[in-house]
C-alpha cells in the first residue's frame, strides 16, 4: 500500500482524538468516514470539527469554501459495515485493550482492501498485542496523535513486533502527506511522549497532593520553570483526568512503581471531576 493509493480513510471514534484526526484527514483532500457507536456521539464530533475550521477562518488561514469543502469530505456514521471501502483505517476508541481488539477483529471481516492498513491512537497500549487480532499484523502500526490534532505538529509512529518496514514507511509518509511531523519509536509502555509526560503530571498532582504548593503556583512554576505553555495540572484537565489516569496505571502495570498513580488522581477521577470535559478538574471551567 502506497499513501497514493488511499481514496478513503476511515476513522474509528468521534470523541476528542477521533474528530481531530477526521478533521486533518480530510483537511489533506482525503475522503473521510467518522464513525462512532451513538448518533449523538457523531454528531458532537461534527460540531466539533466545524467549530475548529470556523477558527481558522477567522484567523484567516482557510476560506469558507475550504471549510465547507473539508466538510463536505467527511461522512459520518454509527454503521461499521460504511468502513467497508477504507484505505486506511485508525482507531481512536477508548483507551482500553479489549474495546480496541474488538473493533480490530470487527474490521477484519468488515473492510475489503486486504492490502489496507489499521492503526491504533493509543497513548500507551501495546501495538503488537493489537496486531495479534489483526487479519494482517505486518499491516498494523501505532499512529499516535497528540491533542488538539488540528494544531500539535508532532505524531508517533509506533512499530510492533510484526510491522513491516512497508507499513512502517507507509505511516511515516502518510503522516507528512497531512502536513505533521512523524517521530518513530518502538512498542514500549507509553512510547516516548507518555513515557515522560505522564510521570511529569502525576508529579505535579503528587506536589498538589502533599501540599507543597497551591495548583496554581505550581503551574505557573512549571510555566515559568520550562517555557511549557501549560502546568501539569492544566495539562491534565485539558487532556482528561480519567485518560491520564489510564495512560499511568498502563505505566506503573507494565514498568513498576515509579509510575505509581497518585491517590488524588484517583480520587478525582472518581469523583467524576475530569476536568475540562466535565467543567471541573483541578480548575473549575463552568
Amino acid at each position: 500500500m502506497k499513501v497514493e493509493d488511499v481514496k478513503v480513510v476511515g476513522v474509528l471514534g468521534a470523541g476528542t482524538m477521533g474528530n481531530g484526526i477526521a478533521q486533518v484527514c480530510a483537511a489533506a483532500g482525503f475522503e473521510v468516514i467518522m464513525r462512532d457507536i451513538e448518533q449523538k456521539f457523531v454528531d458532537r464530533g461534527m460540531e466539533t470539527i466545524k467549530k475548529s475550521l470556523s477558527k481558522f477562518v477567522q484567523k484567516g488561514k482557510i476560506s469558507q469554501d475550504e471549510m465547507d469543502s473539508i466538510v463536505s469530505r467527511i461522512r459520518p456514521t454509527v454503521e461499521m459495515g460504511d468502513l467497508a471501502e477504507a484505505d486506511l483505517v485508525i482507531e481512536a476508541v477508548i483507551e482500553n485493550m479489549d474495546v480496541k481488539k474488538r473493533v480490530i477483529k470487527e474490521l477484519n471481516e468488515i473492510v475489503k482492501n486486504q492490502e489496507a492498513i489499521f492503526a491504533s491512537n493509543t497513548s500507551t497500549l501495546s501495538i503488537t498485542e493489537m496486531a495479534a487480532v489483526c487479519r494482517r499484523p505486518d499491516k498494523f502500526v501505532g499512529i499516535h496523535f497528540m491533542n488538539p490534532v488540528p494544531l500539535m505538529k508532532g505524531v508517533e509512529i509506533v512499530r510492533g513486533l510484526l510491522t513491516s518496514e512497508e507499513t512502517l514507511e507507509f505511516a511515516v509518509e502518510f503522516i507528512r502527506r497531512i502536513g505533521k511531523e512523524p517521530v518513530v519509536c518502538k512498542d514500549s509502555a507509553g512510547f516516548i511522549s507518555n513515557r515522560i509526560l505522564m510521570p511529569w503530571v502525576n508529579e505535579g498532582i503528587y506536589v498538589l497532593y502533599e501540599g507543597i504548593a497551591t495548583k496554581e503556583e505550581i503551574d505557573k512554576g512549571m510555566r515559568l520553570f520550562t517555557n511549557v505553555p501549560m502546568g501539569p495540572l492544566e495539562l491534565a484537565d485539558l487532556i482528561g483526568l480519567d485518560i491520564v489516569l489510564a495512560a499511568v496505571e498502563t505505566l506503573h502495570r507494565e514498568l513498576g512503581d515509579k509510575y505509581k498513580p497518585c491517590p488524588l488522581l484517583k480520587q478525582m477521577v472518581a469523583a467524576g471531576l475530569l476536568g475540562r470535559k466535565t467543567g471541573r478538574g483541578f480548575y473549575d471551567y463552568r
